[in-house]
């Protein structure tokens, strides 16, 4: 793990660390500086040192100590978000790898920031082995700091070898939290999870280079080995029958009882780009550039319609003005995962394949019959997508 060390020797007792903390994560008592569990490694405190005596230590955890499958399950407003099953179920493929592997049980944890049995239910019939939660009025409001804290207690208490949160605004803000306070790696916005047969470790897949290539990354010395996924990413695979997956598998935790909630230094001025969520689509019509010009879109929209799906697109065409972010579909938009997806003039670049890899059947129609997207597709239609689309709308309705 790592922290912030302080050298008594150097440090003038002049308490700027003090008021730099954003997170109150500094004391003083018996006539010195302390550093508390609530540290997040943030730095400030090391900057605000008149004489350098505040410095950051890390220290590898050995592999050995760490094992088990976590993820963050995430509440909003509307209950438990999509996103949390998915990983519940990835976590449960990830652990019967790592079984395989190491010959040893590897249970899948989840941690659920609120006592609600009905969450725990749904989290243990999509793969979690336990559920373990907080009843805390900070958890449950979302504080991302609080999250942060409450995580990192369980963590330094039993060291779990995985810990995957979504790549969600939420997820985004505690998971860095967590890996520089336990001075971990964390990668983001994830593509493909899986445990190396050999040495046993995650591996991470993600699009790098502004997407042109997908990069492995592993987590070789520090635990836990952190990740988050985008919603849509991976399928949801529910447990109907075998041992008894029900919520009596919940434990309840304690929260560290010296987190002092701070004003929020985050102001929300304006929401853009609707309400529409590409995501919730189980059918989906995808248009890119091959459609020729904006003038072709509500020629698009309404074969969507036709057969009730939703309607996406690729970046290139929120970058023109032809469709609002919402409908981006891909690395930089939305990962979606419908059951039937019909890709409308899309080449299929590397990160917008990445954004339709949980698609669970792929029909593409292009001109170029070498383009990308025919690589993933079950079907293809090889012609000009405005062309096939104007035939099919000129068809009977079914």
């Amino acid at each position: 793990m790592s922290g912030i060390i302080i050298d008594h020797e150097k440090c003038i007792l002049c308490r700027k660390c003090l008021r730099s903390c954003p997170v109150s994560a500094l004391e003083f008592g018996d006539g010195r500086i302390k550093v508390t569990d609530l540290c997040n490694l943030c730095t400030m405190c090391v900057d605000s040192c008149p004489k350098g005596a505040i410095a950051v230590e890390a220290a590898e955890a050995a592999a050995s100590d760490s094992s088990g499958i976590w993820i963050y399950a995430q509440v909003d407003e509307n209950g438990l978000c999509k996103v949390s099953c998915e990983l519940a179920s990835k976590a449960a493929e990830l652990a019967e790898e790592a079984e395989a592997v190491s010959g040893e049980t590897c249970e899948v944890t989840a941690l659920l920031p609120c006592n609600d049995r009905e969450m725990a239910v749904q989290l243990v019939s999509c793969g979690a082995d336990r559920v373990l939660f907080c009843e805390k009025e900070d958890l449950k409001n979302g504080d991302p700091d609080a999250a942060a804290v409450w995580i990192v207690s369980l963590i330094k208490e039993r060291q779990p070898a995985v810990l995957l949160f979504p790549a969600t605004a939420a997820g985004r803000e505690i998971a860095p939290a967590c890996a520089a306070t336990l001075g971990t790696g964390l990668t983001a916005d994830c593509t493909a999870l899986k445990i190396d047969p050999e040495s046993g470790l995650l591996h991470q897949t993600r699009p790098a280079f502004g997407g042109n290539l997908m990069a492995t990354i592993i987590c070789p010395g520090t635990r836990p080995q952190m990740a988050t996924v985008r919603e849509g990413v991976f399928q949801v695979n529910r447990k109907e029958n075998g041992e008894q997956r029900d919520g009596s598998r919940m434990e309840e935790t304690v929260f560290p009882d010296a987190f002092k909630p701070r004003r929020s230094m985050k102001k929300v001025l304006q929401t853009a780009g609707g309400t529409y969520d590409v995501t919730k689509a189980e059918k989906l019509v995808v248009v890119g550039r091959g459609i020729g010009s904006k003038k072709n879109i509500p020629l698009m929209r309404e074969f969507a319609d036709r057969i009730g799906a939703g309607f996406g697109c690729s970046r290139p065409l929120v970058e023109a003005g032809w469709c609002e972010y919402p409908h981006q579909v891909g690395q930089t938009g939305h990962s979606v995962a419908p059951k039937l997806l019909i890709s409308v003039g899309v080449s299929g670049a590397i990160q917008h394949l990445a954004g339709i890899a949980g698609a669970e059947k792929i029909i593409a129609i292009n001109t170029d019959e070498k383009a990308p997207i025919f690589g993933v597709a079950d079907y293809g239609i090889v012609g000009d997508c405005v062309s096939v689309v104007k035939e099919f709308l000129a068809g009977e309705p079914d």
